[in-house]
């Protein structure tokens, strides 16, 4: 078969390859360069799309940002799912779990959210797109956190130290925005483990 007779690609999968190219690179320029630097053009140049193809995708900024934000948790999501899949048969301990949860909220995709909320805090349009997204991604984070503990939300006070570490985890993200934290993080995450292995009533050894 020639290039000529080759199959052409349909329609419906390249525009949904050009829009996940498009928030990827949301993502990638709003970690890297802030809400400011991250404009509609910018960010079409950056995943090698022209501008009027962004634009049929997202109409303003606001909606390429907010869809890249969802898009991005909804990613990571699916990839802890994986690597908790991954422990061969048997439950990770609290510090894996909790190691897991230290990557998300270290990586592109936390400075990116966290970006587009000190955006979010002056600009009450854009508030009000970010904050109901913002309230599902923190259902669905502490749904993934109960599950990947194994956390029986009926015992007092689990639901409130799970909440809690979620809390722990953003805090600990923000500590690595300017300066690599991940010493100190891995002490934090150790002492954090025992405390909340205490509340699950349970012990476990840290992986070898």
């Amino acid at each position: 078969m020639t290039a000529q007779t080759l199959p052409r690609e349909p329609q419906q999968d390249r525009s949904r390859a050009t829009r996940a190219r498009l928030l990827e690179a949301a993502i990638d320029c709003l970690a890297s360069a802030g809400w400011a630097g991250t404009t509609v053009a910018v960010v079409a140049e950056r995943a090698g799309v022209s501008r009027g193809a962004a634009q049929h995708h997202f109409r303003t900024r606001e909606e390429l940002v907010t869809a890249a934000v969802a898009y991005g948790t909804e990613v990571r999501t699916a990839q802890m799912r994986r690597r908790l899949n991954a422990f061969a048969g048997r439950r990770p301990s609290t510090l894996e779990v909790l190691t897991l949860l230290g990557e998300i909220y270290t990586s592109p995709l936390f400075r990116a959210a966290l970006q587009l909320w000190v955006a979010a805090a002056s600009d009450e349009q854009l508030r009000a797109q970010v904050v109901p997204l913002e309230a599902k991604v923190g259902r669905e984070a502490h749904r993934l956190t109960v599950e990947a503990l194994g956390a029986d939300e009926n015992v007092p006070g689990v639901r409130e130290t799970v909440q809690a570490t979620l809390d722990l985890m953003r805090g600990l993200g923000l500590a690595d925005v300017l300066t690599d934290d991940s010493a100190r993080r891995a002490r934090l995450l150790a002492q954090w483990a025992t405390i909340l292995n205490a509340t699950l009533g349970r012990t476990q050894p840290h992986p070898t």
